[in-house]
């Protein structure tokens, strides 16, 4: 039995379109797995973004999470779990504070497919120098969800 060029055509198609089927993967994370501490920006209890913000992280000095950064409100700090404390240099409209966190760090299981993360418990921030006049912890939780965490008045 022969067949003919056209059926031999869909047949290999639709063995391709089987195999590519099978060998696609079920699933994948779509979701935020890392967790950040969100601080956001206040000016004489009004939301209000600096002229310019640069923040590294003490300790990582050639890895800026923030280059002169222009009109930012709000701003993302990784946290690091294996330890209990963590600083950061900001230099905020020129003048130069540092962040002192001290914060306790959990697994969490964000899904089967996305696997474990870590979340953490802020129990303290402290600034020194004389860019920053108050932080205020709005929320202990630092999770993958972007809630505020901290307020910084400058």
């Amino acid at each position: 039995m022969r067949i003919k060029g056209s059926k031999l055509s869909v047949l290999i198609i639709l063995v391709i379109i089987m195999k590519l089927i099978a060998s696609c993967t079920p699933e994948s994370c779509l979701e935020e797995t890392t967790s950040f501490l969100n601080a956001t920006f206040y000016k004489a209890d009004k939301l209000s973004a600096p002229d310019s913000i640069t923040i590294f992280g003490i300790g990582k000095d050639t890895n800026k999470l923030y280059s002169n950064s222009l009109k930012v409100t709000t701003i993302n700090l990784p946290l690091d779990a294996s330890s209990e404390t963590c600083g950061f240099i900001m230099k905020i409209n020129g003048i130069t504070d540092t962040l002192k966190l001290t914060y306790s760090s959990y697994p969490h299981l964000i899904s089967k497919v996305c696997g474990i993360t870590f979340f953490y418990s802020l129990d303290t921030a402290m600034v020194s120098g004389s860019a920053v006049n108050t932080i205020k912890i709005i929320n202990k939780n630092i999770t993958t969800f972007n809630a505020e965490n901290i307020r910084i008045y400058y």
